[in-house]
């Protein structure tokens, strides 16, 4: 795994010609994909929208590519290092767990045969991803294991029981998400997390401006998810654990405080979290 590159902005012009005369190879790859995404957000403005379509094409091709992993190898073991950190740091059989972005259950498979019946619940906004879920199920043959996969369309978490889930994960979710969509999510996250629990995300990390690439990608400074996390009423722990592991996006843990604000952000049209009325998420 390359070592992180913090200081980049992949955004700008001169970023994109110093990768292009690096690596020529992927340059048509890129024009292909950033034509597709220009036409899918010309059709779908809202951010879920757009990236649904997104992962209604990407799955169409391969779903393990089209949840970031190159090969059933990598596939296999990103979804083996997510299992270990978790249940190094605690995961226990008989604990609920919420994943959200749980796609085609790259870490999912494992952490269903590891826990209880009816102890898993996954999340996505994709449903053709969650079919390809279901397909994992089948080859890993665990429908006895009871798990829940669910498609939403924002990240409210309403129809999920209050202070059900000693642990919360999400991985690779929010470097896929604006800003607006993290705060959503952990403005009503805290609703779901038992007292005693936490939630573990990855993000892609910069130490310099943040920004995106083809609104695929989002890259955000720590100290902007920690606040974030603070106003909603979590401390914040950056995992410094996660950093040594060969995965080349950062991880921060949230734990709710008491008392914790009650959640503004609605899906009703009023305004929410960064005053953005009725933005989905995923």
């Amino acid at each position: 795994m390359p070592r992180k590159n913090l200081t980049a902005n992949r955004r700008t012009l001169a970023h994109r010609v110093r990768y292009a005369a690096r690596y020529p190879e992927r340059v048509p790859r890129y024009l292909a994909r950033a034509g597709r995404d220009a036409w899918l957000r010309l059709r779908h403005p809202d951010h879920v929208d757009y990236y649904r379509a997104v992962m209604r094409h990407d799955t169409a091709a391969s779903p393990e590519a089209a949840v970031g992993s190159k090969s059933h190898e990598r596939w296999l073991a990103l979804g083996a290092l997510q299992f270990d950190y978790l249940t190094g740091h605690g995961l226990r059989p008989e604990d609920h767990l919420l994943e959200i972005g749980c796609g085609n259950l790259r870490g999912g498979w494992r952490f269903i045969e590891y826990l209880d019946p009816g102890h898993y619940y996954g999340l996505d906004i994709s449903p053709d991803i969650l079919f390809a879920a279901q397909e994992t199920l089948v080859r890993r043959h665990l429908q006895e294991k009871l798990p829940r996969l669910t498609p939403v369309r924002d990240l409210t978490l309403a129809f999920l029981p209050e202070a059900h889930f000693r642990v919360v994960h999400a991985h690779s979710v929010f470097s896929h998400s604006p800003i607006e969509v993290v705060e959503e999510c952990l403005a009503h996250v805290g609703r779901v997390l038992r007292p005693d629990g936490w939630f573990d995300f990855t993000f892609d990390r910069t130490e310099r401006e943040e920004h995106h690439v083809l609104r695929e990608d989002f890259y955000y400074r720590t100290e902007t998810l920690v606040a974030l996390a603070e106003k909603y009423g979590f401390t914040a722990e950056f995992m410094d654990d996660w950093e040594a592991l060969p995965h080349g996006q950062s991880k921060l843990r949230i734990r709710p405080r008491s008392p914790r604000p009650a959640p503004t952000a609605d899906r009703d049209g009023s305004a929410g979290p960064g005053e953005v009325a009725g933005q989905p998420a995923v």
